[in-house]
């Protein structure tokens, strides 16, 4: 990790923007970039949630799902985000963007679409 040299909201900001490219590419029917574009998302988001907790904003993967997981060992409300992460980083990027494995669409839609709820709840909990 390093020490932030953003703002959590310029980061909860970059969220927003992935989450809405998200959007296009879904309603252009391309779900394997919806679905890498909601899983960045969510990954922004709860760098966002990182960096307002900690004052440190992680560069990989790993290191956010570690950070999170100590974040909700500490604070149960931080504990809602964990399993929808880890949703998203199986289904989203790994299954569907990776292997192509998006069905049943509607599943997969739902993660998407929900993935705003995802952003607004880890905003809430970094304040």
């Amino acid at each position: 990790m390093t020490i932030a040299d953003r703002s959590a909201d310029a980061i909860f900001a970059d969220a927003r923007f992935l989450y809405d490219d998200a959007l296009e590419m879904l309603e252009l029917g391309k779900i394997r970039n919806a679905a890498e574009k909601a899983w960045g998302a969510t990954k922004r988001a709860t760098d966002g949630l990182i960096l307002a907790r900690t004052g440190y904003e992680p560069e990989r993967t790993p290191e956010t799902s570690a950070e999170l997981r100590l974040l909700a060992g500490r604070d149960s409300a931080v504990r809602t985000l964990v399993g929808r992460y880890y949703s998203r980083q199986g289904v989203l990027h790994g299954d569907c963007f990776y292997l192509g494995l998006c069905e049943p669409l509607e599943d997969t839609e739902r993660r998407i679409r929900e993935t705003a709820d995802y952003i607004a709840d880890a905003e809430r909990l970094a304040t």
